[in-house]
């Protein structure tokens, strides 16, 4: 019955994006995250969904007339550069089977995104991709979360299989990245059963992660409550509810779990903590040693005895210092855009939707940096979907603010004209005053 279910769904998407070629990036996204196939148990599982959804997209994106050009932007060509470095390096690489295995897998979760700059070219269909990337990672964090608090948090909560947030600590870090989503989705509604659902459902991501036992994650998490409430307008409200929340969740938690957050503070003693530091810093000599290859991918299996376990070493130590420049300028680049954007449009009415937009999703980005910093998630979709959704908000927002400056005349332009008209009749001989 479940098999039926989920390739029903399936035949719904393909059939949502040839109707609408946009609707697809939006199955994309769902199939990506959410991944349903997952929980199927028959040949639907094993039904490559993704890619007949992808090629269903990509026909439909050659024969629709509702498509923009790529926006000039300079994070673009900085992606492209970053990816054509990964084939570079892959050359280069010390294991060339997984190597090339993984610049493959790297490139299917890169091309849909050409797709996301070329379909979504309304602000509408933007919000409805962010709302499915939130609903998506939502419905499984709030399953979790109902299954937290059910078993007293006794148990780890884990991720769709098949998915890049498969473990307990991805699976945390994707919930708090889609917290802001979902609070930007209720900012942008006008539906009241949406905001219900949203109200409903936050509490149980946070459960979810909690329930998750991951360290890393509840640091990430901590970082996060500040970033909502600073961009909370009602501050008097929310900080009380997360107060009276972290007191009587705190009741429910075992000691078991108070005893692994505690490992925080003693980190030198626990050697999961210390290998990690290890791995770290065999990369860092590796790269000091090799700047502009690093070991390709899948190199921490010659160059130290674990995964990377963090995005920022996972980049430089498996492509070098360049590669490491070009995904760190993304990130960062794409943090100050978010910043300074805002304040760009902060005087002009009827456009305070870019604040709500630019705050929430530098919040996600900035959960992804906190949270990835103990992960090896470098090449996770979900970044690289919030930098192109940074993207099209800036794009966006410039033009319908250039469109509401050209609709409000500059006074100010035509004044130092006038004053020269006056001022040159004034200064005429007597003779040369009309009678």
């Amino acid at each position: 019955m479940r098999d039926i279910a989920v390739l029903i769904f399936l035949l719904a998407c393909i059939g949502a994006a040839l109707y609408r070629a946009w609707y697809g990036v939006l199955a994309l996204a769902i199939f990506s995250y959410m991944n349903p196939h997952a929980y199927a148990w028959g040949f639907v599982r094993s039904f490559p969904a993704y890619q007949t959804l992808f090629f269903t997209v990509v026909f439909s994106t050659l024969i629709t007339k509702d498509r923009q050009p790529i926006p000039k932007d300079w994070r673009i060509p900085v992606f492209i550069l970053l990816w054509l470095y990964f084939i570079f390096t892959t050359t280069q690489a010390y294991l060339p089977d997984l190597a090339w295995q993984k610049l493959w897998f790297v490139t299917k979760i890169y091309l849909p995104f050409f797709f996301t700059l070329v379909l979504i070219n309304t602000r509408e269909k933007l919000l409805a991709l962010i709302a499915a990337i939130g609903v998506s990672i939502g419905f499984i964090a709030a399953k979790g979360g109902l299954f937290a608090i059910a078993t007293g948090f006794s148990y780890r909560v884990w991720g769709p299989p098949g998915t890049q947030f498969e473990g307990n600590n991805e699976l945390a870090i994707a919930i708090l990245m889609a917290i802001p989503l979902l609070i930007l989705w209720y900012r942008e509604t006008d539906n009241p059963w949406i905001k219900r659902g949203i109200i409903a459902a936050i509490p149980l991501m946070f459960a979810s992660v909690v329930s998750s036992w991951s360290r890393g994650a509840f640091l990430t998490m901590g970082v996060l409550a500040l970033l909502v409430i600073w961009h909370s307008k009602k501050k008097f409200l929310v900080v009380p509810i997360v107060i009276v929340a972290a007191i009587v969740g705190a009741h429910f938690l075992p000691d078991e779990w108070f005893a692994r957050m505690e490992t925080i503070k003693t980190y030198e003693e626990d050697a999961s903590a210390m290998s990690r530091i290890i791995t770290w810093r065999d990369g860092w000599h590796h790269t000091l040693e090799h700047p502009f290859t690093g070991a390709g991918f899948e190199g921490w299996r010659i160059v130290t005895w674990r995964d990377w376990h963090s995005s920022y070493v996972e980049m430089f130590s498996e492509h070098g210092f360049i590669a490491f420049g070009l995904w760190m300028s993304l990130i960062l680049g794409t943090l100050i855009s978010l910043t300074r954007l805002p304040k760009k449009v902060k005087s002009v009415p009827g456009m305070e939707w870019v604040a709500n937009y630019c705050y929430m999703l530098r919040a996600s980005l900035i959960a992804y940096m906190v949270g990835t910093a103990f992960l090896g998630l470098s090449y996770w979709d979900l970044l690289y979907h919030l930098i192109f959704i940074s993207v099209l908000v800036k794009k966006f927002a410039l033009e319908e603010l250039a469109q509401k400056q050209a609709a409000t005349p500059d006074k100010s332009r035509h004044a130092p004209r006038i004053r020269s008209f006056v001022r040159t009749r004034q200064d005429k001989p007597d003779g040369l005053q009309p009678s």
